[in-house]
């Protein structure tokens, strides 16, 4: 009879220990697509222009010029959405400014 509840508990106990198991690879995949969506957002947001009034894809060429921008100011990176109002403001000055010299560079 021992035996019969031994048996009966060791099937309890591995259907208890197989079920976080079974559910950990959804939690992972739907992780993943989080974590893909905040990339893509990302990759396509825009960001609004005070000084101007107006809107700009941050890109890879915006990023760009943003840490052009840093570095000429000596200073270390910073993402642009953490920046005050003020320094926001500074650099689409100097991003306007430089502008029109950067699109001759390209054509």
């Amino acid at each position: 009879m021992h035996q019969g509840y031994r048996y009966f508990g060791f099937a309890v106990l591995s259907a208890a220990l197989s079920v976080p198991l079974a559910s950990a690879k959804p939690v992972i995949a739907s992780q993943e697509h989080e974590e893909h969506d905040r990339d893509r957002d990302r990759e396509h947001r825009r960001v609004y222009d005070p000084y101007r009034h107006d809107y700009h894809d941050w890109n890879d060429r915006e990023d760009s010029a943003y840490r052009r921008w840093r570095e000429e100011r000596h200073e270390a990176y910073v993402e642009y959405d953490r920046l005050k109002r003020r320094q926001q403001r500074e650099y689409w000055r100097w991003r306007h400014e430089h502008e029109e010299h950067e699109e001759h560079e390209h054509h």
